[in-house]
């Protein structure tokens, strides 16, 4: 009996000596490696944001203010868009009375545009070149949403969401691209939606513009690779901004109301983070969700049919609490 407790006892100091002299000395070497790795890809983020051109549409509210404070405040020299010049004004003095942004001594630029006329998207990237030389990323975050019924949507609300939601960013993207390509560099953003992989029903204006943004920033990322060009899609899931409040309705009214789902949301600042970071870190896509869309997403791919089952539930749900 005492030889096989003292056999035990030996087994029992060879562990604490393995565990003391290996495992241990192994787990912080893996923590500071770690650490080191976060430490440089924040050193590499921090020196591709500085002093970047940084043009930023939908500026003047929610997503896109918040991306002007944060991109300003890690050094870029930002070119706000936006149709209100007032509101573009405030922002700018806004940015400019923020004491701790120590590493920014650029005021901000702006540009008054509507995105949904592409005719006037060419001047104002013709004004964005002429005032900064050139632009080193491109924020397309400008959008509008919609709520209605298919049958009762005209044509014309279907374009208009179209005009904002699609054709604006890609008149903007293909008026800055040639001066990206020339330069070999440049990093262009498309701020989709969970909407843009997955349709809910009463939203289709919006998804099906949200769709043809993905596809067609899929293509561009594929050709212009070999221009060193970056190309970044996030698709965010609800945010709390006034984006149901101003969304358009099937007769083109507003819709004016603040869906429980946006109320709920992620804030506006958060998700402007995770933008940040994923343009710092050159990401290809990102998903900004929660558990629920995000399953949703893959349901949709890996079992259509139930995924369709449960939107055709939805639908219902939604006309009943409506009562139509």
């Amino acid at each position: 009996l005492s030889s096989c407790g003292s056999r035990k006892t030996v087994q029992k100091g060879k562990l604490m000596d393995f565990t003391s002299t290996v495992i241990i000395p192994l787990l912080f070497g893996s923590l500071g490696i770690f650490a080191l790795f976060r430490l440089l890809q924040w050193v590499r983020m921090r020196a591709y944001l500085q002093e970047a051109v940084v043009v930023i549409t939908g500026a003047t509210s929610g997503l896109g203010k918040e991306c002007a404070k944060a991109f300003h405040a890690a050094g870029s020299k930002v070119v706000l868009c936006g149709r209100d010049s007032e509101k573009l004004k405030e922002l700018v003095q806004e940015l400019c009375a923020v004491k701790n942004h120590r590493k920014n001594t650029h005021k901000p630029h702006t540009v008054v545009f509507d995105l949904s006329d592409t005719k006037t998207v060419v001047n104002a990237a013709e004004e964005i070149l002429k005032a900064l030389g050139h632009v080193d990323i491109l924020i397309n975050n400008a959008g509008i949403s919609f709520r209605g019924t298919i049958v009762d949507t005209g044509l014309d609300v279907d374009k208009k969401v179209m005009e904002t939601n699609y054709f604006g960013p890609i008149a903007l993207t293909k008026a800055l691209l040639p001066s990206m390509i020339k330069r070999r560099q440049g990093h262009i953003v498309a701020i989709s939606s969970v909407q843009g992989k997955i349709s809910i029903p009463f939203r289709s204006a919006y998804a099906a513009s949200k769709h043809a943004t993905q596809a067609f920033f899929d293509c561009l990322r594929a050709e212009v690779e070999q221009y060193d060009i970056e190309v970044t899609v996030v698709s965010p899931g609800y945010i709390q901004t006034n984006l149901s409040l101003n969304a358009v309705t099937a007769d083109g009214s507003r819709y004016g109301v603040m869906d429980k789902t946006t109320a709920q949301g992620q804030t506006a600042a958060e998700v402007a983070q995770v933008v940040l970071n994923a343009v710092g870190q050159k990401k290809k896509e990102v998903l900004v969700a929660g558990l629920t869309p995000c399953l949703a997403v893959y349901l949709r791919n890996l079992c259509p049919r139930l995924f369709f089952t449960l939107m055709a539930s939805r639908a219902k749900k939604e006309r009943k609490a409506k009562g139509s």
